[in-house]
């Protein structure tokens, strides 16, 4: 049986971070339903503890805190096989200010499963950053089920961002839910690659509620091989002047199936939302001038698409 820092060091090498964190970093590691490694900084509390199944708890940044440096967290399962399920309370309170950088990492899945329930409070004037990697095996054996429920109070700020872009997706089901107060400000954007027979879900609502409330849903997705994704933006604006826009990009290669529904509604005359949705092969253009200096196809069809999902 592998010890704690042994797990430790896989996981860090998994995501290519082969050196630990300082005193100085705020960080967290998680294989399983271990906790491997710990460290806060003052202003931030992690209160989190072991279940059957993965870890539960809550996650706090103090009144006033800003966190200079981003606190790091790594969920992974070092195993072929198994459960994960993470149970998360965040809450950043009245102007506090952090970053979050998490990978999620399955280096070996074969038949694993990966869930994720959890709900943010970001307080009046708050401002919380959420950069997720995912790293997954090249098997496709796994499920992904993320769940999350947003509450952006008066003159808050939340941003998300959700990466997979290296291995196979397996089963991807992404839910977020977000409502929005006065002066608020909503960004999510996703960026996902399905190959083979991947089958990727992604559901992001955003409820402007307040009056001069402001939401982006942006979703970038290629397929290849037989690969699948239904993707739905939904945006509701009824507060004042609030203004929203959705944008979804698929890109489909060989026998993939892309289905994009964006929704907007507003319900009042001073609200303001636009969508644009756009599913297709690769720019023939781009294809043309990548292949006239010299690439193959297949390198120049890849170098389009990694250039539409990496983060800019």
């Amino acid at each position: 049986m592998s010890t704690k820092q042994e797990l430790l060091d896989e996981l860090l090498s998994s995501i290519k971070t082969h050196s630990h964190y300082s005193t100085e970093d705020a960080h967290m590691e998680v294989d399983g339903n271990k906790i491997l490694a710990q460290t806060t900084v003052p202003g931030l509390i992690m209160d989190l503890v072991e279940t059957d199944d993965g870890i539960e708890g809550e996650i706090r940044v103090k009144a006033g805190i800003k966190i200079a440096k981003p606190v790091h967290i790594c969920f992974g399962m070092i195993p072929e096989n198994g459960i994960q399920i993470i149970d998360l309370n965040v809450v950043m309170e009245e102007d506090s200010e952090a970053q979050f950088l998490t990978h999620c990492t399955f280096p070996n899945a074969i038949n694993l499963e990966h869930r994720m329930n959890s709900s943010v409070t970001v307080g009046p004037g708050a401002r919380y950053t959420y950069f997720e990697r995912h790293i997954h095996s090249n098997s496709g054996g796994i499920q992904v089920i993320p769940k999350t429920k947003i509450y952006l109070e008066e003159g808050a700020q939340f941003k998300t961002e959700f990466e997979l872009i290296e291995g196979r997706v397996g089963l991807m089901d992404v839910d977020y839910d977000a409502v929005c107060e006065a002066d608020s400000i909503l960004d999510m954007i996703t960026r996902i690659s399905g190959k083979e027979t991947d089958f990727i879900k992604i559901r992001e609502a955003g409820w402007l509620k307040g009056n001069r409330s402001r939401g982006v849903l942006a979703s970038s997705i290629a397929l290849r091989g037989n690969a699948k994704a239904e993707i739905y933006n939904e945006l509701t604006a009824d507060g004042d002047y609030a203004q929203g826009h959705v944008d979804c990009k698929e890109i489909v290669q060989d026998r993939g199936v892309a289905r994009a529904v964006p929704i907007v509604q507003v319900n009042n005359p001073k609200a303001h939302i636009t969508h644009e949705a756009a599913i297709g092969s690769v720019d023939s253009k781009q294809l043309e001038t990548l292949m006239s200096r010299g690439m193959d196809e297949e390198d120049a069809v890849d170098m389009i698409i990694q250039g539409m999902l990496r983060k800019k």
